[in-house]
């Protein structure tokens, strides 16, 4: 069977393209070998199960793996401590009787199938930890514990006694035989939790989890590790892709984000490479298919995209942060100790750049933007003067930008000639986006260069066709401001090796001068729009 790229539960190696993880499999190991517990928190479809699923078939030889998930525990699996322990046991019972367990006496296993009888009486805490001790005492080589989707069972007091229970072995794990290493792996960072010490004490709460320790090692992939990857899909195909720039283009719009990286490989070689406009591998394997690739993804369903929608309509603080950051160009200061940050990050959203939050890539980041967009748009009346002059804006196939944003000039000042600085601020460059986003809907994409997103300023590049439009949206800050201004758009062109930029400058002033201008700035054309 011909290999594919997978986006749905674990990848094989032997079955799917997908980067060489050998990297990460040795620090994780390096842990595990220290005696160490930890948590493998990252957002949804990060590469969790894939990695511990490797972990297993690396580390056996070494290590008697107990690799079990709570995926499916319900509600009533934490009804009692008596319910817990034996579904637990059940768990354990199970990996050594399909035989993905070696070396577990008959004995232990019987104890193990005897405990998860339903309705027995000897199914506790206590019990359970006994059975433990046993199982790594009578093991034949040191045994590690992995629990995937442990966020089944993150919000359960049960739960969190039973990870007191762990605390308590690890405490006295030069004594009394336990584990070797212990890993949870879910999007919530376990050790937030918090148990109450006595029932009767409700404000005297601890972490069971505090013994865990750090987990830094990058679960994303780097663009040297996608580079591998093409170069195995290479082999097999011959499509002639340049693939030092598709690695760039695949890093550079999702951050490494393993699901979406490979989504977009997904859609390049079984939807793209199909497309009457491209109908060949060797033709989709190009820029332009990418940003083709980039525009299904974006307009599609899926389960990482529906996760982040949940979690904004959970979270209304995050939801809130998130629109700031984006529409008015707030930088906010990471600090992990903010308790909407810390979600933010554990969920995907956002990451730490140099000390600053900054939504985590282009995808997600221009997702949201679409998303908190179609919230304003049938409301909104320069949306729909978006969509009334869509038609004017196509000359031979591509976009006449500088009558967009002369009639956006327009429309404008039409509605909003009188609006103060504030107003500017919070809705300028979401009303440009509302005009543009019917314009280039269905055919082209735009992003936000996040390094120039600020109150001051902001980069839109709008792809279509192939082509691309360099936007800079700046509020008037001053004739010194706007040389600056003038100046960075420039080296943004030269980057993207453009010949003609395009400025829109909301003006706020009375006594502005409204109008379209252009001129040469360093052998680059520009045309400024005053609005």
């Amino acid at each position: 069977m011909a290999k594919y790229f997978n986006t749905e539960g674990p990848c094989y190696p032997q079955e799917h393209y997908m980067v060489n993880l050998d990297m990460r499999v040795q620090e994780i190991k390096k842990l595990i070998d220290s005696r160490k517990y930890f948590s493998i928190n990252r957002g949804r479809q990060y590469g969790k199960t894939t990695t511990l699923d490797i972990l297993q078939e690396r580390l056996k030889n070494q290590y008697t793996i107990f690799y079990i998930s709570f995926e499916g525990f319900s509600e009533e699996s934490f009804e009692n401590e008596n319910t817990f322990c034996r579904l637990f046991t059940g768990l354990l019972y199970d990996v050594i009787d399909y035989g993905e367990v070696e070396g577990i006496t008959e004995s232990v296993k019987s104890a193990l199938e005897n405990m998860s009888v339903p309705n027995t009486n000897t199914a506790d805490f206590r019990s359970l930890s006994n059975l433990i001790s046993t199982i790594c005492n009578t093991a034949a080589k040191p045994v590690v514990l992995m629990i995937d989707e442990v966020d089944q069972a993150g919000n359960q007091q049960l739960f969190l006694s039973f990870l007191g229970m762990l605390r308590n072995k690890y405490l006295k794990m030069r004594h009394r035989p336990t584990f070797q290493s212990v890993i949870l792996a879910g999007v919530y960072d376990i050790r937030n939790l918090r148990l109450k010490i006595r029932k009767e004490k409700e404000h005297q709460k601890n972490s069971p989890w505090n013994i865990a320790a750090e987990f830094d090692i990058n679960m994303g992939f780097d663009a040297r590790q996608i580079k591998i990857m093409l170069a195995e899909y290479e082999q097999d195909y011959y499509t002639g892709m340049n693939i030092d720039e598709m690695a760039d283009l695949l890093y550079s719009y999702t951050s490494g984000y393993p699901f979406l990286v490979s989504k977009l490989c997904k859609i390049l070689d079984e939807k793209i490479s199909v497309s009457p406009e491209f109908a060949s591998r060797n033709a989709a394997w190009k820029k332009e298919g990418f940003l083709e690739a980039v525009k299904i993804l974006l307009f599609e369903k899926n389960s990482l995209f529906e996760s982040l929608v949940n979690k904004l309509e959970d979270y209304s603080e995050l939801r809130k942060m998130l629109h700031s950051i984006l529409f008015t160009g707030d930088r906010i200061p990471y600090n992990s100790g903010n308790r909407v940050i810390d979600i933010a990050t554990m969920f995907g959203f956002i990451k730490n750049d140099g000390g600053t939050m900054v939504i985590s890539n282009r995808i997600f980041e221009t997702y949201l933007y679409d998303l908190f967009l179609s919230e304003h748009e049938m409301n909104n009346r320069i949306f729909r003067d978006g969509i009334s002059d869509k038609n004017q804006f196509i000359q031979n196939g591509f976009l006449d930008m500088e009558q967009i944003l002369t009639k956006f000039m327009i429309h404008w000042n039409d509605l909003y000639h009188s609006a103060d600085e504030k107003f500017v601020e919070d809705n300028g460059r979401k009303f440009f986006l509302l005009y543009l986003k019917p314009i280039i809907n269905g055919i082209g994409n735009y992003y936000i260069e996040a390094q120039t997103r600020d109150r001051k300023r902001t980069d839109i590049i709008v792809d279509y066709r192939g082509k691309q439009y360099i936007i800079e949206v700046k509020i008037w800050r001053g004739n010194e401001y706007n040389k600056q201004g003038e100046a960075q758009l420039v080296d943004y062109l030269d980057a993207y090796h453009a010949q003609k930029g395009y400025l829109l400058c909301f003006n706020f002033n009375k006594n502005k001068r409204i109008g379209t201008r252009e001129f040469v700035c360093k052998d680059k054309v520009i045309m400024e729009v005053v609005v």
